[in-house]
């Protein structure tokens, strides 16, 4: 079952994330609301569980033990950042922008790109693999103290 996050927007008595999600969606009204709806139904089906948020004034966000990915909109590309894309692999080669940043990685889709569905969907799960093993593994403790300097 999807969920969506609550945060002070949503207690204020403002749209939750799915519905926020709804409506970009509808109003972008061409074939980017169109590409957002088809990332976000891979996104849902390779993570049942996934946590969708609005962030950023606006970001569709997909989370799952910390971020997963968003869903950024723009004139000529629709853009899907992985937060910690560049500890993913990538044995597909859907990464083809943000390349050069030692976090993230992004896919840029253009108006008549094809998604390779089952590729996306497995970086998807990976994704959240990366996310629910750091959770896991324990951190060291940092040192409150500092050494005195003389």
């Amino acid at each position: 079952m999807m969920k969506s996050k609550s945060d002070s927007k949503e207690r204020n008595g403002e749209d939750p994330p799915s519905q926020l999600i709804d409506a970009r969606i509808k109003a972008l009204g061409d074939w980017r609301g169109q590409m957002l709806a088809r990332v976000r139904r891979l996104i849902k089906e390779a993570d049942p569980e996934v946590i969708e948020e609005w962030k950023w004034r606006g970001v569709p966000v997909w989370s799952h033990a910390g971020i997963i990915c968003t869903g950024e909109t723009y004139k000529a590309v629709v853009k899907m950042t992985f937060a910690r894309g560049a500890s993913l692999e990538d044995p597909s080669g859907l990464f083809n922008s943000s390349l050069e940043g030692n976090t993230r990685r992004a896919i840029d889709f253009h108006e008549g790109d094809g998604i390779n569905e089952e590729a996306l969907k497995a970086l998807i799960r990976a994704a959240v693999a990366l996310n629910t093993s750091a959770r896991a593994t324990p951190r060291p403790a940092r040192s409150r103290s500092r050494a005195k300097r003389a």
